[in-house]
């Protein structure tokens, strides 16, 4: 399979649907990459696997780390790098945190939270030859500022605003849009006011693409689910109950037994 580009996702805009699943590490984006078409290394580890409450908490050079890692699992699959909270905040902050991303990782695309607030950053970003992923609607990074995780396209004004964002960061160059946690009924709507693709999470199906968190799909992160996330396997049981059938053979003696030893 030939490697995936910003040209040829742009290319799927109301044609196919696209598939983008987060992955932390070489192990388990090797396993997802000739299956998907983007693996976005997110600052949700913060929370999935960093154990925190939000997002806020991860730092570049973290995010740097988990995204070298990603790289060398995968050989298809666009590669996207989350910008953590704090990194770019401006123009020249945002484009050295970027360019130090682009010459540390292998990563395709970087992501950032924002809309029209953020154009000028993203416009800054492409025209020094970085490709940007916008991400509008429900933005983690400001769960703090909004005092909570808030749905939003519930009024016609929150909607318009949306589809104002959306245009604007098109303009600024984006080649796609994360949506989330938007209504439904607002997605079609949004999706179709602008010529690049929009990937969903929590916002229904009228969008060019889904994107979940592997944890949560896979049931490994099982505190609780959010109401947008499938579950398609019991991950978290899987492995509790292979872990218990281990101690309970070593605790009996009965592993190793020959054919695990030298």
């Amino acid at each position: 399979m030939k490697k995936m580009n910003i040209n040829k996702i742009k290319a799927f805009k109301s044609k196919e649907k696209i598939s983008m699943i987060t992955a932390y590490d070489a192990l388990m984006a090797k396993l997802f990459d000739d299956l998907v078409d983007i693996i976005l290394v997110g600052d949700s580890l913060n929370m999935s696997f960093g154990g925190d409450d939000d997002t806020l908490g991860i730092s570049l050079e973290e995010m740097i780390y988990h995204t070298k890692a990603v790289c060398k699992g995968v050989k298809s699959a666009l590669v996207v790098c989350d910008m953590p909270f704090g990194s770019y905040i401006d123009k020249d902050i945002a484009l050295k945190n970027a360019t130090k991303i682009y010459q540390q990782t292998k990563a395709d695309a970087i992501k950032l939270e924002g809309g029209l607030e953020k154009a000028d950053i993203i416009k800054e970003l492409c025209k020094n030859s970085i490709a940007v992923m916008g991400h509008i609607g429900l933005k983690p990074q400001f769960v703090r500022a909004e005092g909570g995780y808030k749905v939003k396209g519930k009024s016609e004004e929150e909607i318009k605003k949306l589809i104002k964002d959306a245009k604007a960061l098109e303009e600024a160059g984006v080649f796609c849009i994360v949506l989330e946690g938007v209504k439904a009924e607002a997605t079609k709507t949004i999706t179709q006011s602008v010529s690049v693709p929009v990937i969903g999470i929590g916002s229904g199906k009228d969008c060019d693409g889904q994107v979940l968190v592997w944890s949560d799909m896979l049931g490994f992160f099982d505190e609780f689910k959010p109401k947008f996330v499938k579950r398609y396997l019991d991950g978290a049981k899987l492995v509790r109950d292979s872990v218990k059938e281990y101690v309970k053979e070593v605790k009996e003696g009965k592993f190793p037994s020959e054919e695990y030893w030298y």
